[in-house]
């Protein structure tokens, strides 16, 4: 399964780019150049930048304007990608994927949705937003066994108020040592401008514990 950063960003990042000379698009992920996972308004950007075509499914966290835009799903929609909708609890065939929705903990947003991806080989969770995971997705996630979990990481501060529907990366470095049992790779994405230090900053602290940082354009194979 290979996995592409298209953004990587929280909300405080702006929809253009700046003239920045590290830039984050708002979040969005490609599986296998197939399936998208959340049509925000940065991913036209993205696909022009990557020469990226051929998307057949998109999938959507919730609806928050840094997760879903309208204007993005018509046009990928119009270029012949199918909108797929899953209850949470539930779990639906999508090509070949078995796909598992999952309620995340993210108090803006109550439809928030978690995703876990099997391809039949591998299997990831994708955890945007949220704050810690609730007591299902761990089950679930124990349950599967995951080959890579990709976690929110919006806040590098500590004692900041969005780890009430958002995590810091002491959050993260908590549940990596927790799930490390039933997870083989931890990454964290959407990472908000304001509130970390610089990428390779974040780079450093992490890499004691084991987590990786995405970064816009990032391809990795799971």
């Amino acid at each position: 399964m290979q996995i592409k950063f298209l953004g990587t960003g929280a909300a405080d990042w702006p929809e253009k780019r700046t003239t920045e000379t590290f830039f984050r698009r708002l979040s969005s992920t490609l599986i296998d150049g197939v399936l998208l996972i959340d049509p925000g308004p940065c991913v036209p950007d993205a696909l022009e930048e990557y020469g990226i075509s051929g998307i057949k499914y998109v999938l959507n966290t919730h609806r928050h304007s840094d997760h879903f835009n309208e204007d993005t799903l018509k046009m990928l929609v119009d270029n012949g990608a199918e909108f797929v909708e899953i209850p949470q609890g539930a779990t639906i065939k999508v090509g070949k994927y078995n796909i598992t929705a999952l309620k995340g903990n993210h108090s803006t947003a109550e439809d928030c949705t978690h995703y876990i991806i099997d391809d039949g080989s591998k299997k990831i969770f994708y955890g945007l937003d949220g704050a810690w995971l609730l007591y299902a997705e761990y089950t679930a996630i124990r349950e599967m066994g995951i080959d890579l979990a990709i976690l929110d990481g919006t806040t590098g501060m500590e004692g900041d108020i969005r780890i009430f529907e958002h995590n810091d990366l002491n959050m993260v470095i908590t549940m990596k040592k927790t799930l490390k049992e039933h997870v083989k790779r931890f990454m964290i994405t959407h990472l908000a401008r304001t509130l970390h230090k610089e990428h390779q900053l974040v780079v450093k602290d992490l890499a004691p514990h084991g987590i990786e940082v995405a970064y816009d354009g990032l391809e990795v194979e799971v």
